[in-house]
């Protein structure tokens, strides 16, 4: 698996490791990494069509400064992820559209 974190597993997964960079150095990585950001990037696309106007097949989902700007002025989509609105709270100043997440 890429990353430098540790699952925390119940039951052990025999040959389960966590490889810093693993998708620069293991092919098989790698090519899950690219059929993942592929099929995100779709997905994205097709959502942009559903729910017009966040800009999704721009950014992809990346929190970047347009997207924190759509959800400030559209709120909340169907689709977004809680932990996303969570850590937008925290990165803007102003009073968000969506107060009662809760912390």
């Amino acid at each position: 698996m890429d990353g430098n974190y540790k699952l925390a597993l119940r039951t052990p997964i025999l040959g389960y490791t966590s490889i810093p960079k693993g998708d620069d150095i293991v092919p098989s990585i790698s090519a899950a990494s690219i059929l993942a950001k592929t099929h995100r990037d779709a997905w994205m696309e097709e959502m942009d069509r559903k729910y017009p106007g966040y800009g999704f097949s721009k950014h992809k989902g990346y929190g970047t400064s347009f997207h924190r700007e759509k959800l400030i002025q559209l709120g909340a989509s169907p689709i977004h992820r809680l932990s996303f609105l969570r850590n937008l709270r925290s990165w803007e100043s102003e009073e968000l559209p969506f107060p009662n997440l809760a912390d």
